[in-house]
């Protein structure tokens, strides 16, 4: 439950940006289409890393290693930092690049869109070690701590956001899409800082710091040993965690290598998935980033449980209990399925109460009301996707969840989205109808290998997760 309110927290950052933003006026909440869009895509892709966070940090958890867990909390540090700094680094060729890939953009959601992305990128390395120091917390067990932080940055957050989008006090002045970025900025910066110190504490699950060795049990292993086995071993032990950092950075990259390709053929898609929505026009880009909002918050929920059961499966392997492992990925997408299609249901039945508050402007609370029921039916299967995959990666299984993605996000999403919106012409709700036939063919076959009867092998096995 923990993991469930840290990920709405999580949206509860783009959603309050956006619900200001429409207040602040069209072209603002437009924009969001192109720079919420594209920012989610490049985070989402360079951020891949972390699944190999979840997949060590648990099974050293799970194995008792804590020595183990240290060492990928530090090289999933390191990498967050660089990744970061990188794209930081890339911020002018992202602004530069972004009339290239756009069309039927107005200049005035064009600007907003800049003005935005030229923020929040350039916090990216902020961005990334807060997400690298949260998973490691919620892979070693510790949801409450994440939770307790995200509270405290979204206070911070709402506040900022009314001060910098639409001005405050007749002293700041609305500063728009722009406001938004600061904002947002501000708020991953301050959870960066929390997580990362509480990563220092040794009495939890996972600590950046070594464990204490007693003096008593220091003297008695010196008195035993001569200068030159001290030496010799000093040397030894030094060879065997060079040894122990070079085999979990191989196998950081072994599991973080496909999660990275699959973000990328996944975003790729999405992009493109995105710029069918911006062929639409202002309104539907609008309408479209209002009813994003609202599926935004049962994505995360779905999200929360797949936290959830990509640690418990990472811990359950690691102690050997490949049984415990496979019913914690069905128990939590049962979960998800209930309290998905109860947020579907519940969106759809008041989306003449909750449209309205994301724009006021009757043309595009029109084109959402009539995406709205497509929105509701897609919720079962976007849990059981979302929520098996993350299981899958969770145990180190990466390979296949980039062929389920690749088959969803590329060929199913681009194809559907293209035959119901452009030929058919039903507008937004066909891109709607698109992402909906995706996340049905994905939630199809991941229960489909999961159900898979195991091979002939010793009784300990389990299909996909042994």
């Amino acid at each position: 439950m923990p993991a469930i309110a840290h990920s709405l927290l999580q949206t509860l950052v783009f959603v309050v940006d956006r619900v200001m933003l429409g207040r602040h006026g069209e072209a603002s909440l437009a924009a969001m289409q192109i720079g919420g869009a594209l920012e989610w895509s490049i985070w989402s892709v360079f951020a891949a890393f972390e699944v190999g966070t979840i997949a060590r940090v648990g099974r050293h958890v799970g194995a008792g290693d804590r020595a183990g867990a240290r060492r990928v909390a530090w090289l999933s540090l390191a990498m967050a930092v660089a990744l970061g700094v990188a794209l930081a680094l890339a911020t002018p060729l992202v602004l530069a690049a972004l009339p290239l890939v756009t069309a039927s953009v107005s200049d005035a959601a064009m600007s907003e869109a800049r003005a935005y992305l030229g923020v929040t990128i350039a916090a990216s390395p902020l961005v990334f070690i807060a997400a690298t120091s949260t998973a490691t917390l919620q892979a070693g067990g510790d949801t409450r701590t994440p939770l307790v932080i995200g509270v405290v940055a979204n206070v911070v957050h709402v506040a900022l956001n009314r001060a910098l989008i639409l001005g405050a006090f007749g002293v700041i002045p609305a500063m728009g899409a722009r406001g938004a970025g600061v904002s947002t900025a501000v708020t991953f910066a301050i959870e960066a800082a929390l997580a990362t110190l509480a990563l220092t504490s040794r009495a939890r699950g996972v600590s950046l710091r070594a464990d204490v060795v007693s003096p008593g049990a220091a003297a008695g292993s010196g008195a035993a040993a001569g200068a030159g086995a001290a030496s010799a071993g000093s040397a030894s032990a030094a060879g065997a965690v060079s040894r122990a950092v070079k085999g979990e950075a191989r196998e950081l990259v072994r599991v973080g290598v496909p999660a990275f390709l699959e973000r990328v053929i996944y975003h790729v898609g999405f992009m493109v998935y995105a710029f069918v929505v911006v062929r639409l026009g202002d309104a539907a880009m609008a309408a479209n980033q209002s009813l994003i909002s609202v599926e935004s918050i049962c994505f995360l929920s779905a999200d929360g449980f797949g936290v959830a059961a990509a640690a418990l499966v990472a811990q359950k392997l690691g102690a050997g209990k490949p049984d415990e492992a496979r019913s914690a990925a069905w128990i939590a997408a049962r979960y998800a399925v209930l309290t998905l299609t109860s947020f579907g249901l519940g969106a759809l039945a008041l989306r003449d109460v909750i449209l309205p508050i994301f724009s006021d402007d009757a043309q595009v609370t029109a084109i959402g009301r009539s995406a709205m029921p497509v929105l509701a039916v897609a919720q079962p299967f976007m849990a059981t996707g979302l929520v098996l995959a993350q299981a899958l990666r969770g145990a180190g299984k990466t390979r296949q969840a980039l062929g389920v993605s690749m088959l969803g996000a590329v060929f199913v999403r681009l194809t559907a989205t293209w035959l119901f919106t452009i030929v058919a012409g039903l507008g937004l709700v066909g891109v709607w109808m698109g992402s909906t036939t995706d996340w049905f063919v994905r939630a199809a076959i991941l229960v489909t290998l999961f159900r898979r009867p195991p091979a002939a092998r010793p009784p300990r096995s389990a299909p996909l997760i042994e």
